[in-house]
């Protein structure tokens, strides 16, 4: 769900769930701390970084530590977690192994009742997208020390990424019964923007924003109340999200980029791609890198949207061998600007362990780049399935729809993401309207 420091699901990561029965079969849950409900749940959500405490002591200081008493698992364990959070931010993938390194040591040092580095274990699994491990991990964690609210957040995050929507919504409703603080509010808020409640969401991500008590708290709060505001198509309360926040973490990459996304909305394009700029300065993240290529392009500034591009193809090569499954972005990415066919096998072996509403609508755009719309139909209509108010996702399904020859309903996908968020993408928003135009104009 939504974590510190993190990119807050942007709207191109929301993604599908399972059937709507399953959902409609979950009771209403009340968190008893805060009286705060949880409805039903309808379906899944952005992909957010798993959101820990934060290490105590200082990267240098957990260093020296460990180096001067080696037998402490506690450091240790801390260590790992700072380099888990370290490699979010900087998109360094050598990091992760830095960070893997550390905990392996930490349960060397310490086997048993070890939670902290089990907890770090889990959060580096889902860093690298392997959500099973992580599920595992999160399931040891919170066995072992079923009071501790942070895994229960691991869990949730497992679960959620693994299509488990109703067991991510309990491992939610347990984290806030133990310890309703920004963390847990967070992912309360998290579960209703999955479902498309931009309202409740947003309300919870205030509260969470009102108990943060870290700077990266208030910016992740910030930045997914700027997020929050796009996907209601109000760019002017996105953008003044994002100055709060960049007011007291003015390097603040997620903050940068949520403002860069609210001012391509309000039409200052040379403003945006600063930010963009100024972002991809501080963490070449690839939803940065993607968001300023495509506003490039949409420009018609061609050289500078391919050196974006390139930097995207060079990422690309570098996680294959790895065999790391690959982002959303990567896989949108080559599937508009590289191979479609490629672009399916991203998504296909993304999906093995990651069943999440974001992949399946890269899945499905994949597929229909590909040529074969009818698989990718269905695979649109799982990203949808929980409701989820996303203007990309029913773009997609619009075109795939559209060249299944159903206009009827392309069109009205259309209308619903032009009115969901009328600039939701630099080039794909105004192809929206011109193909709903011809759709209208069609005897």
């Amino acid at each position: 769900m939504h974590a510190q420091a993190s990119a807050p699901a942007s709207a191109r990561t929301r993604r599908r769930m399972r059937s709507t029965a399953v959902v409609l079969a979950l009771g209403a849950v009340m968190f008893t701390m805060g009286a705060v409900g949880l409805a039903p749940v309808a379906g899944t959500a952005p992909e957010p970084a798993v959101h820990l405490s934060p290490p105590r002591g200082t990267l240098a200081a957990l260093q020296s530590r460990v180096r001067h008493v080696p037998e402490d698992a506690g450091a240790w364990a801390a260590l790992g977690t700072s380099y888990v959070q370290q490699a979010r931010t900087t998109a360094d993938p050598a990091t992760y192994g830095r960070a893997e390194q550390a905990l392996r040591r930490s349960l060397a040092v310490q086997p048993a009742d070890n939670t902290n580095a089990q907890i770090g274990m889990g959060a580096l699994a889902a860093a690298r997208h392997d959500f099973p491990a992580a599920l595992t991990w999160a399931r040891q964690a919170t066995k072992g020390a079923p009071y501790n609210p942070v895994a229960y957040g691991v869990l949730a995050d497992a679960y959620t990424q693994l299509g488990q929507y109703p067991a991510s919504y309990k491992a939610v409703q347990r984290m806030n019964d133990l310890r309703p603080d920004a963390p847990a509010l967070a992912r309360a808020s998290y579960t209703f923007e999955l479902r498309g409640q931009t309202g409740q969401a947003a309300a919870l991500m205030r509260r969470s924003l009102d108990a943060a008590s870290t700077t990266g708290e208030r910016s992740f709060a910030h930045a997914v109340l700027s997020t929050l505001a796009l996907q209601t198509g109000d760019a002017r309360q996105a953008y003044r999200q994002a100055q709060a926040g960049l007011r007291n973490a003015p390097g603040d990459s997620a903050l940068l980029e949520a403002r860069a996304r609210a001012q391509a909305a309000l039409g200052k394009t040379r403003q945006a791609v600063a930010d963009y700029q100024a972002a991809i300065a501080v963490a070449p993240l690839p939803h940065y890198l993607l968001g300023l290529g495509e506003l490039e392009q949409s420009l018609g500034h061609t050289e500078q949207a391919e050196a974006q591009y390139a930097v995207l193809r060079g990422q690309e090569s570098i996680r294959r061998p790895g065999r790391t499954p690959a982002d959303t972005d990567a896989i949108l990415f080559e599937a508009d600007h590289g191979r479609p066919a490629q672009a399916v096998a991203m998504a296909q072996q993304a999906l093995k362990t990651r069943m999440f509403i974001a992949v399946h609508d890269a899945y499905a755009w994949a597929l229909h780049r590909a040529g074969r719309d009818r698989e990718a139909l269905r695979q649109a209509d799982q990203a949808l399935a929980l409701g989820t108010r996303s203007a990309l996702f029913l773009y997609h399904r619009a075109v795939i729809r559209h060249g299944l020859g159903d206009s009827a309903e392309a069109g009205a996908d259309l209308e619903a993401a032009l009115r969901t968020e009328p600039h939701f993408h630099p080039l794909h928003a105004p192809a929206a309207r011109a193909l709903l135009q011809r759709i209208d104009t069609t005897p």
